[in-house]
């Protein structure tokens, strides 16, 4: 086995999207290639209404993928095709914009005023930019968990871990997307494809991740050594974006560590973006905005 090493760690940073949604930003609008077939990653946790509840009006994507995942609170959504409907915590949704949609998504807190949840953009290959719509809502208890004998629990989103299936299939990049619970003190390895691209997102909790590379290749401090194995901390925020490799170590902390971990395969296709619409050319993209004005983007409509 080859532990991957660590390309960076680094914080998610504070933004506004929407009519006003207070919101970190792991990764997005930069350079795609690091994180490809993955654009733009969102952590919208808050216990402020008042910072989330304009939410995230009507607004079009075309050519990619959305990933929506409640941990608590709620999301209403609806759409130019009718759907409507809501996620709860714990429920996942999977949106193919493909051709084009138009829809909506308005956070709403629990009991508590808590509005927790993550959104991660996919890309599409240029061979399914312009394929129909789709929806797969996965609620809580669809999506498998395992438990292995130390405690480590994982539910499984999407791909195949441990074992177990996640409900969500179809999906261009072949991803896998795992919520992994490491308890206090405790430390586990993590197989992934050699071939994909892989990061992980701390969301409770804190540990170390095991770094097989030069340090110089890393943009934060070595942080000694745990029977010769260099690790490094990684808290409650942090986004660690790794190299090759075909296991990835974590160490969790007094606290335990849970984390996002996920992973795809490279599209390795160019990238014409602006806002929520993802094409390959200039050209597709000029057209796919001249779609909106004509009121022509939602395809066979």
């Amino acid at each position: 086995m080859s532990v991957r090493p660590i390309k960076r760690i680094a914080q998610s940073q504070p933004t506004m999207e929407g009519a006003g949604v207070h919101l970190r930003r792991a990764f997005g609008f930069t350079d795609p290639d690091e994180v490809d077939p993955f654009l733009l990653f969102d952590d919208f946790r808050n216990d402020d209404p008042e910072r989330y509840k304009a939410g995230f009006p009507w607004h079009p994507h075309r050519g990619i993928e959305t990933i929506t995942y409640v941990l608590a609170g709620s999301v209403a959504h609806g759409d130019s095709l009718g759907n409507s409907g809501s996620l709860g915590a714990g429920d996942v949704q999977w949106m193919t914009a493909g051709s084009g949609i138009v829809h909506q998504e308005m956070p709403e807190g629990d009991e508590a005023g808590r509005m927790h949840g993550f959104q991660l953009w996919a890309n599409l290959p240029s061979s399914m930019k312009m394929t129909d719509p789709r929806y797969q809502d996965v609620h809580s208890n669809e999506v498998p968990e395992v438990t292995e004998d130390d405690g480590t629990h994982v539910r499984v989103i999407c791909g195949e871990f441990w074992g177990k299936k996640g409900p969500v299939d179809g999906i261009a990049a072949d991803p896998r997307y795992l919520d992994v619970w490491v308890p206090p003190g405790k430390r586990r390895s993590l197989p992934v494809e050699t071939s994909n691209n892989a990061f992980a997102y701390v969301f409770e909790g804190a540990g170390k991740f095991r770094d097989a590379s030069d340090p110089q290749a890393v943009l934060t401090e070595r942080l000694g050594e745990v029977d010769d194995e260099v690790y490094r901390d990684a808290g409650n925020r942090s986004l660690i974006l790794f190299d090759q490799g075909d296991e990835v170590v974590v160490q969790a902390g007094e606290e335990g560590i849970r984390f996002l971990f996920v992973s795809g395969k490279p599209i390795n296709e160019p990238i014409a973006w602006r806002g929520p619409i993802v094409m390959n050319t200039q050209e597709e993209l000029r057209q796919a905005y001249s779609d909106l004005r004509a009121g022509t983007f939602i395809q066979g409509k």
